[in-house]
């Protein structure tokens, strides 16, 4: 995703045990957030669906 939406998109990863996530509820070790908003697993885990809920929001 990082590749395709370049400047648009800037990652970062935490482990569910950091400074940031902890004011979140995170009931799994796959949490993908996008603006602050918790994405579908089933959108986060797909390369064809992520990519289009990254695209709507652009």
């Amino acid at each position: 995703m990082q590749e395709i939406f370049k400047e648009q998109l800037a990652l970062h990863v935490h482990r569910t045990d950091s400074p940031e996530a902890l004011p979140y509820n995170l009931r799994s070790s796959t949490n993908v957030f996008v603006n602050d908003e918790l994405v579908p697993l089933d959108v986060a885990t797909s390369e064809t669906a992520m990519e289009q809920y990254i695209a709507a929001l652009v």
